[in-house]
């Protein structure tokens, strides 16, 4: 059981890593969008591959309130509740499975 408590922890840590990495690519990405950048840049093209999946199907539910696109918020919060508690609630059933907690 200490090898599966070990996957499990394992596969969490590096799934919470990769989500705190994307909600860094979702910020820096509304910022450039702010200053207008050039679309063939490949920065630009790379922050809006990785994002537009994501932000589109929110966008499209929630609409634009005032000119002002909240749906990079609501993917954020979305991530941030997933950490706090699929995340980590693999994490501690990770560590139970070992036999701590």
């Amino acid at each position: 059981m200490i090898m599966l408590g070990n996957l499990f922890i394992a596969v969490g840590t590096i799934v919470d890593i990769i989500l705190r990495l994307y909600i860094w690519v979702l910020i820096i990405a509304a910022l450039i969008s702010w200053v207008s950048p050039d679309p063939y840049n490949p920065i630009v093209r790379f922050l809006r591959s990785v994002t537009e999946p994501v932000l589109r199907p929110v966008r499209r539910r929630l609409g634009v309130f005032g000119g002002i696109d909240f749906s990079p918020l609501i993917v954020i919060l979305g991530i941030i509740f997933v950490r706090s508690f699929i995340i980590r609630t693999i994490i501690e059933y990770g560590y139970k499975l070992k036999g701590g907690f």
